[in-house]
């Protein structure tokens, strides 16, 4: 078999196959094995999530999933980590990196292709595939022919690692459809006067709650000098489409509405920018409430205003122009149709012998470790099942 990209998906496959006894060969275009795992997790790797399940990913086919999910889960990727020696922390619960760096995961892997008996060929560009008896793999090395090809080519995210639509266009060459695919877990881009308000709060971090139609997130934003960025954005920004608005919640958890009315009764004559600056930054505060023109002390605020007030803190609606797109995007979603493919070998309905795995199909994880746990459990149901 041959298998087209050593990237998570691609050299996990791999290994599993060879260890099954099944000849391998990896073709990767780019000079090294695993580039876009080494900046993974600022250099980390978030190598898996311990609660990954279905409803962490987006997918035109929600369920699709499960099966690859069940059958080779979080805990299973562990006893390798765990089988390698590598030290790891939970940096958030349930998320986990590397205690060393991203590279020890490459490592990993290498390791078990090594223990697969896989061939492994970097630097070695694919030019066209076709299919007769054997599927013909022409590239810069020369062309091999096999019966089984696994593209595990990635998507259109970080374009500056090599990334490029060639798993797309070998899906569509096999008459396979493919969802649009589109920047994901990326940072939002403001445009207009807000956009231009924001500027001067480039830098600045701060807990939200955002929501964008059903898609609801409680973490950290940042202001950009673009837009906003942040663990929380980039988690939205997966379900944001063009035209759509954003609501961000600014004070999550918190009744400002009856803590400024309790401060009004004690006859508070401090102004609501202190009092707001100790929920949140003070440049933040201070920006709000110039924004709201307000510089009055609190006990003289009326319930109109309060009530105002408590409104747009929890609920700030802004429509965002665009995303930074792929040269920020931690990943793609859409990609290859899971209605083409097997949910239990990921292999094509249609063409027997042809595979995708990994970020090349349309399953995309939220942030978190969430895509590599994908990775893994996609490649795993490919390698035991090609």
């Amino acid at each position: 078999m041959v298998v087209l990209g050593a990237g998570a998906a691609g050299l996990f496959c791999a290994a599993v196959a060879g260890q099954r006894g099944r000849r391998v060969l990896v073709l990767e275009h780019n000079d090294v094995a695993g580039r876009k795992i080494l900046i993974s997790g600022g250099g980390h790797a978030n190598f898996t999530h311990l609660n990954a399940g279905p409803s962490h990913f987006l997918s035109e086919n929600p369920h699709f999933a499960k099966s690859a999910l069940a059958r080779f889960t979080p805990r299973d990727f562990l006893g390798l980590v765990h089988k390698h020696g590598i030290a790891y922390r939970e940096k958030a619960p349930g998320q986990l990196f590397c205690q060393g760096s991203a590279r020890e995961i490459v490592s990993l892997l290498l390791a078990e292709c090594r223990a697969g008996g896989v061939h492994l060929r970097t630097g070695c560009r694919v030019d066209e595939v076709g299919r007769d008896d054997l599927f013909s793999i022409a590239t810069s090395q020369g062309r091999f022919g096999s019966q089984a090809l696994v593209v595990a080519t990635g998507g259109l995210s970080i374009p500056s690692l090599g990334a490029s639509d060639l798993g797309y266009r070998l899906a569509r060459r096999f008459g396979l459809s493919v969802e649009t695919p589109r920047p994901a877990l990326v940072p939002l881009v403001l445009g207009g006067s807000e956009g231009e308000a924001l500027g001067p709060l480039a830098g600045v971090a701060f807990e939200v709650e955002v929501r964008c139609g059903s898609a609801r997130f409680r973490d950290r934003a940042l202001v950009t000098h673009r837009g906003l960025s942040g663990p929380a954005i980039l988690q939205v920004s997966s379900y944001w489409q063009a035209g759509t608005p954003v609501t961000l919640d600014l004070l999550p958890g918190a009744d400002i509405a009856r803590r400024l009315c309790d401060e009004r009764e004690r006859g508070s004559r401090a102004e609501f920018k202190t009092l707001l600056a100790e929920a949140m930054p003070k440049r933040l505060a201070e920006w709000w409430c110039r924004r709201q023109g307000l510089a009055r002390p609190i006990c003289q605020l009326s319930d109109r205003e309060i009530g105002r007030l408590a409104e747009g803190l929890h609920a700030w609606r802004i429509v965002p122009e665009a995303t930074e797109g792929f040269a920020k995007a931690e990943v793609t979603a859409g990609g290859v149709s899971t209605a083409e493919l097997s949910s239990k070998t990921m292999e094509a309905r249609r063409v027997p012998g042809l595979y995708f795995i990994g970020e090349v199909v349309d399953v995309t994880g939220w942030l978190g470790g969430f895509n590599f746990q994908w990775a893994w459990s996609s490649a795993h149901a490919a390698g035991e099942g090609v």
